[in-house]
């Protein structure tokens, strides 16, 4: 069986639905979103890198620190496979996230890195990341928070 160009293209765009959750009701485990998270950055494989070079850099209109430590640990995560500074991809750009929240709801958008959860900005579910501890979490939150 030969694989076509437009089959390829549809099978890519599965698998990237999967990795970011897809339209499953179903939460997946922690080892199934790290696989699906895997999958995702081989087919995608310049997401991070398209993004990783901005991150803490393209952001000129900080409001106060620039957390390097939140920076860092978005780069080591896999939130740049899903999520850019400015610019939707799979899920909300940091910019619209904090265009919508504010310094008061950090402890939900921790647990929302932690716990996953989707229907805040469309239904495609973010995966859970349950080995961030809530501090991290939180440090990632405040920096995303900081972007205008």
């Amino acid at each position: 069986m030969k694989i076509t160009g437009i089959t390829a293209w549809i099978l890519a765009a599965g698998v990237a639905m999967t990795a970011c959750g897809g339209s499953s009701q179903q939460e997946p485990s922690a080892d199934s979103a790290s696989a699906a998270d895997k999958s995702a950055v081989s087919h995608n494989t310049n997401a991070a890198q398209d993004t990783a070079g901005s991150l803490g850099t393209e952001n000129q209109n900080v409001t106060g620190n620039n957390p390097p430590k939140a920076v860092e640990l978005m780069a080591k995560s896999d939130c740049l496979t899903c999520h850019k500074v400015r610019d939707k991809l799979v899920g909300p750009s940091y910019e619209e996230i904090s265009k919508k929240y504010k310094q008061t709801d950090i402890d939900m958008l921790a647990a929302k890195i932690i716990e996953g959860g989707s229907g805040n900005f469309g239904q495609v579910p973010m995966t859970p990341h349950p080995n961030i501890s809530k501090e991290d979490a939180r440090e990632m939150v405040k920096y995303i928070l900081s972007i205008k």
